[in-house]
């Protein structure tokens, strides 16, 4: 049998990549020309958008090579790489509000919007859609356990246990046991990851791209996300304030969505084609690993390089939109099927969360 040719990049990808670039320098214009706030801001957030978008290609390529299970993996890791950014800038900026609702932002935004318009998309198109119940269990689940995990030392900060003068010296200790966590579970992931970009017959198309442009444009990408991403924080602030925008409204809608474009994108495509199980798989990946890896990750982070501390230790509100939008992302999966209705409850829900913290 031989191997398909390795094409290169189609118009979609030339777009994402022509887009891109141009969105990266008008935000450098706009950052060190000094525009006004707002379009610098405008011009950077598009910009994270796009090169999100081309770090989810160009993992997509990488990861046909590595089999199924590691291209789940590396999706969702590397997708996270912009957020990472933008949230260790904002850490340096003193913005840590903003990085507690942007890490419970980037979770409701996966599990109710992404995944809503997930379920719209499939359902309208294809009717009702099958998952995976018994994959979609175990990944609910953990992520049910991480949550937990995540949010205890808030419950001892609420109830004022003896724990709560140490928060942080609890923060990186939880913090720590999640990435333990997540190592345990990274051989199981591995083995039976997501096949994302793999249609559910399982004859999954050879690459397109040749192995060094895939490397390229990764190792690129994630280059420019680190620059844009200071400069999408360094207009954050006065953009705030220009536009009345909470601390909260900002990192739980505009810098989660933003730093998410990967699976807001990949996931409502997948779900299009007819791939729902894989749609869940790459939604529920994401906050999976916010979880498990991001938050802890910058927990430690915080202390290591000096910037504002950061802690496991969120407000009332958003622990319970979390913990609810777990337990309804779990209700909605484990019968193994979805529909339209279901994905538009999701989004209702969203928008209601997203309106209430507006005000703060």
């Amino acid at each position: 049998m031989t191997t398909a040719p390795e094409k290169g990049l189609n118009k979609s990808d030339l777009f994402i990549l022509g887009g891109g670039g141009l969105a990266v320098v008008l935000t450098g214009i706009a950052h060190y020309a000094q525009w006004n706030n707002i379009a610098t801001f405008c011009f950077a957030a598009l910009a994270v958008t796009l090169l999100a978008s081309l770090v989810g290609r160009s993992v997509e390529q990488l990861g046909d090579r590595f089999g199924p299970g590691a291209t789940g993996v590396l999706q969702s890791a590397l997708g996270n790489l912009p957020e990472l950014f933008i949230a260790i800038f904002a850490l340096k900026a003193g913005l840590v509000d903003v990085v507690r609702a942007a890490l419970i932002g980037s979770i409701l935004a996966n599990l109710l919007l992404v995944l809503g318009l997930a379920f719209i998309v499939g359902g309208l198109k294809h009717g009702i859609q099958k998952l995976d119940s018994g994959r979609a269990r175990i990944s609910v689940s953990l992520m049910l356990l991480s949550v937990i995990v995540m949010t205890i030392p808030s419950l001892a900060h609420w109830v004022h246990t003896p724990a709560e003068p140490h928060e942080t010296a609890f923060s990186v200790v939880v913090s720590v046991v999640l990435l333990v966590l997540f190592l345990l579970y990274l051989p199981a992931s591995l083995k039976h990851g997501s096949k994302s970009i793999s249609p559910e017959n399982g004859h999954g198309e050879p690459p397109r791209w040749p192995l060094w442009l895939a490397l390229t444009l990764l190792a690129l990408s994630a280059v420019l996300a680190a620059f844009v991403s200071d400069w999408f924080v360094t207009a954050l602030e006065p953009a705030m304030k220009a536009l009345n925008i909470s601390d909260a409204f900002a990192g739980l809608v505009i810098v989660a969505v933003a730093g998410n474009a990967i699976e807001n994108v990949v996931g409502i495509q997948l779900a299009s084609k007819g791939q729902s199980e894989y749609a869940f798989s790459v939604i529920i990946n994401s906050p999976l690993q916010i979880a498990l890896v991001l938050a802890p990750l910058l927990v430690i982070l915080s202390q290591v390089f000096g910037f504002s501390p950061l802690t496991l230790v969120f407000s009332p509100m958003l622990t319970a939109c979390m913990f609810l939008s777990v337990i309804l992302a779990a209700f909605i999966s484990f019968d193994g099927e979805s529909n339209w209705l279901e994905g538009a409850a999701l989004t209702a829900i969203y928008i209601v969360i997203a309106t209430a913290f507006w005000w703060g």
